[in-house]
């Protein structure tokens, strides 16, 4: 069997392919940077491809593709969201006309503006997002819906990707820290759902190479975390003196929308601080039903863990 990963340079693809090589997967390793450390891809092959400049034009055979590449930041023009990570995914399903299509989606493509509480995978797409980024991911959503009905396509929703190699959600949650306390929005009593690497890698293995050849499923850890408790772990894991300290979000949203606001009249290049998407997913219940992947993929999935946060 031969696996192409994409978005192999970034921290989700690079750990599939450790994942797929380590079971003796052949794998073809897939990242917009010219090149890599062998190690970050399990000594896979590497290749650099732009998805969003178009098709590869030398794709080789291959019998599923993991794509993991996409624009994951919350913030920039939503033209370059739609360039990569829909325009990129309709070059992948191009080069690999004939392989099975695993989509690492998000569960942002459920409604922001709402709770999302033991979300089913049929509540999704929705048809109004707070910026480029759910909009675009949902867009290439579909995009592989209608591919699926031609060929054997699975889409995969995860929520808040943590672990080792993380660049988003830990160095978020640590940039909000000022001195004595970690500022955060709510009530700090809601829950989430989180998604560890591990559980990720698990859910992109066995979409790839398991029986199952279509279908949608949430991917989570094994059973939602109240955010203060999970808050409080990750501060003791990395021996940070803080304790959350929560913003009433009646407050928090207004502000983000005018800081938003402040932020594209300026054309900062850098996300502000305070977005509502940011504030969306953890300042209400983001909880996902994860009964098909269960059922359906033989996803097993471990409970939540920040074990070892201290050398991520």
């Amino acid at each position: 069997m031969r696996i192409v990963v994409t978005g192999a340079s970034g921290f989700v693809g690079g750990a599939v392919c450790r994942a797929l090589v380590g079971r003796g997967v052949e794998t073809l390793a897939y990242g917009r940077r010219p090149r890599v450390d062998p190690a970050h891809v399990g000594g896979a092959e590497y290749r650099s491809w732009d998805i969003a400049a178009g098709p590869l034009a030398d794709a080789p055979e291959a019998d599923a593709v993991v794509h993991c590449a996409g624009s994951v930041t919350d913030w920039g023009p939503i033209g370059e969201f739609f360039r990569v990570n829909l325009g990129g995914t309709r070059h992948v399903l191009a080069s690999f006309p004939r392989a099975r299509f695993v989509h690492v989606s998000t569960a942002s493509v459920y409604d922001p503006r709402r709770p999302t509480v033991a979300a089913r995978e049929e509540e999704a797409p929705v048809d109004r997002y707070l910026n480029g980024y759910g909009a675009s991911k949902a867009a290439a959503e579909r995009l592989v819906l209608a591919a699926m009905r031609r060929r054997p396509a699975i889409i995969l929703r995860p929520h808040a990707v943590y672990g080792p190699g993380d660049t988003t959600l830990l160095p978020r949650v640590l940039a909000a820290v000022r001195g004595p306390f970690l500022f955060a929005v709510g009530d700090g009593r809601q829950p989430i759902s989180l998604t560890s690497i591990d559980n990720l890698v698990q859910a992109c293995v066995l979409a790839a190479t398991g029986p199952v050849d279509r279908g949608v499923f949430n991917v989570a850890d094994a059973a939602p975390v109240v955010l203060d408790d999970a808050l409080r772990a990750v501060l003791a894991e990395r021996g940070v003196p803080a304790r959350p300290v929560y913003l009433p979000l009646a407050a928090a949203w207004p502000l983000a929308a005018v800081v938003e606001g402040a932020f594209l009249a300026a054309r900062r290049p850098r996300p502000p601080r305070l977005t509502r998407y940011a504030i969306g997913h953890l300042a209400v219940e983001r909880t996902l039903d994860i009964t098909a992947a269960r059922e359906v993929l033989g996803y097993a999935p471990a409970p939540t863990d920040f074990t070892g946060a201290a050398d991520w």
